[in-house]
């Protein structure tokens, strides 16, 4: 078995899914954005090649759960210990064990045998997994390994199979008489010891005690000399076309990343069940970009200025802690164009009957300067409607627009026009568009409205027909952006599938370009405007704690802040602020590479927490969202810096 490690190349993974029924016109047309997106954000799941099959159950024998606990987490090597005492074989490290009466073929033979049976000739149901037993000899190794020999002989259904590899470690016959053994029976070398050719042709791997190449404690990096020299020693096993593995090294998680960016084929442990877990979700943890972006270089020029603000740009990553943010500027290579924002605060995000909020109270303090109930939406924590902030700045006749990439009923959009007690409630919440001082609306409508294809006469849902109807009186309703004419003094809702799909199912730029047409839209008021753009799939990937949907995620959202950014530049008068209405999955990063556009890490749950989120601002006024506060100052900083009173 060769290293799994994949030097320098990128293993392709995509993830596709299809949630809408399309026409054959609508079908070709997400090909062609899958197929964008493929070009933009290729990416591999992980540098590594590394699975369960990749772990090695130590000292197995002395878990509570001996064999099952390893076999069950998929391990790809089980190690047991044999002592020999009146031709039976038992489990254990010392001949006191003996008296346990545990044995080999209790534990081991006869468990293994009921799951071969049961999947048809091999050790697990995939019939491409295979499984090493390493037989750790502590007795006299030729009248061990004979009676073991023996015992398995009895056992044909576990040694005429290649999935299956009986090797043996520990006290060995001397290696002239390996080849002397039936081809059932391979051997672990010694990592540095010289073997003949005929020798070799019987090991499988390569062991040592990591303690005899270097004494790092697991933490940090390796020392540059030790790592040099466990390469070097690696690669000479690799030569030899055998697997390795290091016994006795630290059993933590950042010297399992340590031990794969070496390439060692068998990561060691005693920790079962973290050890299976953290490799089973290292797919879905670890991104590597394929492509970088080149971020905006902001002027400065009217950053931090007292002169007055006439528009607004206001972005939400829903979902979106520091951590997140980190993720997306390492897979970029070490570049975000939020990170060029100078003016930064800190936003508490407790709800008033949390102290984890959702996201329908974490805009909707925003939106209205006033705490509210988780799953609540434009009121109070009594439910009473609270005025937002479209309400107070259309009295300046400052006009408001809002995009999200998620549905244009969800908590985020919503908090900004509507006024319910449960963000659930998306037919009443789209009503309240009816009567809110709202221009244009953007986004998909796959769960309020269902498919796009809804907006075609013939495929009418009746609440979407009802819904639609009593909105058209009001509104444009229109299936993409560019249906949307910027000349015409006309409102507009833009309903559009695209919208709703995640960067790796192919959105592509909708949220660029929805926030390019909405600024034209809106830039021909000569009072200026309100524009709540919405990152929302950052949240989706927290909660599917998946590291390659955040990253993704952060990079597009990045992208339109960048966009932001440098109108804010041309207009001189324009106020760019960026937050999160809370952070999802807990997210701790624990190994990247700015350089290869590699991030990993690991999700504490898959739901929000409590965690402060980042407020970064730019252009005027820029300097009031300094500080910590909660999430409802943001309310009257943004009123503060348009002029407007929040009475």
């Amino acid at each position: 078995m060769q290293s799994k490690f994949i030097n320098g190349n990128l293993l392709k993974r995509y993830y596709f899914y299809d949630h809408v029924l399309l026409n054959p016109n609508q079908k070709m047309k997400k090909i062609l954005l899958v197929l964008f997106a493929m070009v933009g954000y290729a990416a591999s799941a992980q540098p590594f090649d590394y699975s369960v099959a990749n772990a090695h159950s130590h000292n197995d024998y002395n878990n509570l759960v001996p064999f099952y606990d390893a076999y069950t987490n998929g391990f790809g090597s089980i190690e047991a210990d044999i002592l020999l005492q009146d031709g039976i074989l038992y489990v254990g490290h010392g001949v006191e064990d003996i008296k346990l009466k545990r044995t080999l073929e209790d534990y081991y033979l006869r468990p293994l045998l009921a799951d071969v049976q049961k999947n048809n000739g091999h050790p697990y149901a995939n019939p491409d997994k295979s499984l090493q037993l390493l037989i750790d000899i502590k007795t006299d190794s030729i009248s061990t390994v004979d009676s073991l020999v023996a015992l398995l002989k009895k056992y044909p259904d576990l040694i005429y199979t290649k999935s299956i590899k009986w090797t043996i470690t520990g006290n060995r016959p001397d290696p002239s008489l390996f080849t002397s053994y039936p081809s059932f029976i391979w051997f672990d070398g010694e990592i540095g010891k010289n073997y003949s050719n005929d020798a070799l042709s019987r090991i499988v791997m390569m062991s040592g005690d990591m303690k005899e190449f270097t004494d790092w404690n697991g933490k940090s990096n390796l020392p540059a000399a030790d790592e040099a020299k466990l390469k070097t020693l690696i690669a000479n096993v690799h030569q030899l076309k055998k697997s390795i593995r290091f016994w006795d090294a630290p059993d933590i998680i950042n010297t399992w990343y340590q031990l794969m960016h070496l390439g060692v084929d068998y990561i060691n442990t005693d920790h079962i069940r973290e050890l299976g877990t953290f490799l089973n979700k290292l797919s879905s943890n670890s991104f590597v970009s394929a492509d970088s972006y080149k971020i905006y270089q902001p002027t400065y020029k009217s950053d931090g200025a007292t002169k007055k603000v006439k528009n607004i740009i206001l972005l939400i990553g829903d979902g979106c802690g520091l951590a997140q943010l980190y993720s997306g500027y390492t897979a970029n290579r070490g570049a975000l164009n939020i990170f060029q924002m100078k003016y930064i605060g800190l936003s508490k995000t407790s709800s008033y009957d949390n102290y984890i909020t959702d996201s329908a109270p974490g805009s909707s303090s925003i939106a209205s300067g006033v705490k509210s109930n988780n799953r609540a939406v434009g009121v109070d924590h009594n439910g009473v409607p609270v005025p937002l902030i479209p309400v107070f700045v259309e009295k300046k006749k400052i006009k408001t627009g809002l995009i999200t990439c998620g549905d244009i009923a969800d908590a985020t959009p919503a908090d900004f026009y509507a006024h319910q007690t449960s963000r659930d409630n998306a037919s009443a919440i789209l009503r309240d568009l009816k009567d809110a001082p709202v221009e244009l609306l953007m986004g998909s409508g796959d769960e309020s409205l269902g498919n796009v294809s809804i907006l075609k006469e013939s495929e009418k849902s009746k609440i979407g027909d009802d819904i639609l109807t009593e909105l058209k009186t009001k509104y444009n309703i229109v299936s993409s952006v560019d249906s949307v004419n910027e000349n015409k003094k006309d409102k507009w809702i833009v309903i559009e599938n695209r919208a709703g799909l995640s960067m790796l199912n192919g959105r592509g730029n909708w949220l660029q370009h929805a926030l390019d047409k909405s600024i034209k839209v809106l830039s021909k008021n000569p009072a200026g405007f309100f524009l709540m753009a919405e990152g929302a799939q950052i949240d989706y990937g927290g909660h599917d704690n998946n590291i390659s949907y955040v990253a993704t995620e952060v990079m597009d959202f990045d992208k339109t802040v960048g966009d932001a950014l440098r109108f804010a530049d041309k207009d001189g008068e324009t106020l760019v602020i960026v937050t999160a209405d809370h952070e999802t999955g807990g997210l701790t990063l624990l190994d990247g590479d700015y350089k290869k556009g590699y991030v990993s890490g690991q999700f504490s749950t898959n739901d929000h927490t409590a965690l402060p989120v980042q407020v970064f601002a730019y252009g005027p006024q820029s300097f009031l969202f300094n500080g910590v506060y909660e999430n409802t100052a943001l309310f009257k900083k943004i009123l503060d810096a348009y002029g407007v009173s929040g009475k």
